[in-house]
């Protein structure tokens, strides 16, 4: 199974950067320019500084600003399940099964964390907050995210079916989001979902993979899609809030039928069974959380808020 075997053929797009002159310019680097030496005016090495770079004009959505409390609250759970997915990844750094993995698994967090912050940015225009307000200084029960983003890695099979299904989901939500009348909303979604497309893709790989390797490597996935199965059914569950955003969000439940496809094609390749047995009674859209999410959020505000207004 690839790509084309799945909605859409787009893939991910790359995590790069850029080499700021101290005089504003932007210019590739040669290999002249390492032989320049401090003082030299065309020096790269001396005085470039991130505060040269506009970082907010990487965040899609434009500058638009939430019109009611209710977009913003919106756009809060879109922000959240992105950041916490993206942090858990980031813990894989240096800790997977393959170098190569190393790199997609950051360049995954990476992504998610783009997503991240234009939609956190959005959320705080309504009520005067930052992006880095809503990250580091919010306690466990002002964060929105889904219980299928905060369960914890586990082993890789673990993270990877936490992976297929966040990403089948995401996919199909910042496609059906392209169409909300919220212009920022529809613009963030546009971006975010050429970059979940692979991000999927990559999950699908990996789970035919596992499935169709060694016997332990196929026990353990199998595990894990039963582990996270439980916590799927949330993402589908019709909220009072998205009722009242009819034509800004997405209805939940309307994601369900082209998720259900693709994880149904998904697992017939892999022989692996639909999972049986209750969902979970996740609250996670309103402040009721895992108990891994304490942890998580505890390591990632950290720095933060024992040095807070540092720069460097």
């Amino acid at each position: 199974m690839t790509a084309s075997d799945l909605p859409g053929s787009g893939r991910g797009a790359s995590v790069g950067a850029r080499v700021v002159r101290p005089d504003g310019a932007h210019a590739p680097r040669t290999p002249r320019d390492d032989r320049r030496g401090p003082g030299d005016p065309q020096d790269r090495h001396g005085d470039v500084t991130v505060d040269e770079v506009a970082l907010s004009a990487e965040l899609a959505g434009g500058e638009g600003r939430a019109e009611s409390a209710d977009v913003a609250e919106y756009a809060l759970w879109l922000g959240d399940d992105a950041l916490i997915l993206s942090q858990q990844l980031g813990a894989w750094i240096a800790r997977a099964p393959e170098l190569e993995e190393d790199v997609a698994l950051g360049n995954i967090a990476l992504d998610l964390l783009g997503h991240a912050r234009s939609f956190l940015r959005y959320a705080g225009t309504y009520d005067g907050r930052s992006e880095d307000d809503l990250a580091y200084w919010r306690d466990e029960p002002g964060f929105r995210c889904a219980w299928l983003f905060q369960q914890p890695n586990g082993d890789f099979a673990q993270t990877i079916a936490r992976q297929l299904t966040a990403s089948t989901y995401l996919f199909e939500l910042y496609t059906a989001l392209q169409g909300s009348s919220d212009e920022t909303l529809a613009a963030i979604a546009a971006k975010a979902v050429k970059e979940v497309e692979y991000h999927r893709d990559h999950a699908v790989q990996w789970t035919l993979r596992l499935a169709g390797g060694t016997d332990e490597s196929r026990r353990r996935m199998v595990r894990a899609v039963g582990d996270v199965w439980p916590y799927v059914g949330e993402l589908f569950r019709d909220e009072p809030l998205t009722d009242r955003l009819d034509g800004v969000a997405v209805r939940p439940s309307s994601l369900q039928p082209r998720f259900d496809a693709v994880i149904a094609a998904v697992f017939a390749e892999a022989a692996i069974e639909l999972p049986a047995g209750p969902m979970s009674s996740a609250g996670g859209r309103h402040g009721s959380h895992f108990p891994a999410l304490g942890y998580l959020l505890a390591e990632m505000q950290v720095l933060a808020r024992q040095h807070p207004g540092v720069t460097w």
